[in-house]
């Protein structure tokens, strides 16, 4: 797995273009192609991510199965929710997610959807994942990630909350405020998201980073 920093970068080019996905070469990928029944329930599997290119321009959008089963580049939110202790929000994914199931994760957030910018994305996921709204959120910086699971374009939010939390059962098995410190300590022995740990890891560095901040 690699990361690149968005403001620090040269030009990195893709495995394959969008004929090797599979995908028409135009802007007019559009959503409508994959649009279920409006009269049904889109499952997780089904909502139209933002596909973007090795330069996170947007290119077109497709269903998140597409997505994932052909790893085309994506754009994600990552939302680091303190409280006013300092700690950190660390929830336990569930088994059933497309990736890193069962992992622990020091940040909120997921996939851009098609029409959403990443402040509305951001917004919606703290809303449906830990039941928050209302909350500015304060952003930090853009960044690339690849493995062998997904290529996304990344950018990372932070807020202070001490409210209730409403969890997505789907999606959030259990949650706890933790330390920043203690976090990275349990991720030497504990499954934590890699792309998660980088945001962590970034977000602490010194303030003299100036693309950190």
């Amino acid at each position: 797995m690699w990361f690149v920093d968005a403001c620090h970068r040269g030009t990195a080019s893709l495995a394959c273009g969008m004929m090797a996905w599979g995908l028409p070469q135009s802007n007019a990928f559009l959503a409508d192609t994959f649009r279920a029944d409006e009269s049904q329930i889109m499952s997780p599997a089904d909502e139209i991510v933002a596909i973007v290119d090795e330069h996170n321009n947007l290119i077109g959008s497709a269903p998140r199965h597409v997505m994932r089963a052909q790893r085309l580049p994506h754009r994600s939110t990552y939302i680091l929710v303190f409280n006013t202790a300092g700690e950190l929000y660390v929830q336990k994914r569930t088994m059933s997610k497309d990736v890193f199931p069962g992992y622990y994760d020091p940040a909120a957030g997921g996939v851009v959807l098609a029409g959403e910018s990443y402040e509305e994305s951001a917004q919606r996921e703290l809303f449906e994942e830990m039941g928050i709204r209302g909350v500015p959120l304060t952003p930090h910086f853009t960044f690339y990630f690849t493995d062998t699971h997904t290529r996304v374009w990344g950018r990372v939010f932070s807020c202070v909350y001490d409210g209730p939390l409403v969890l997505q059962e789907e999606e959030v098995e259990s949650g706890e405020f933790v330390p920043p410190a203690e976090i990275l300590r349990r991720a030497d022995a504990e499954p934590y998201t890699p792309d998660g740990l980088y945001v962590l890891q970034r977000y602490l560095r010194p303030r003299g980073d100036a693309c950190t901040r």
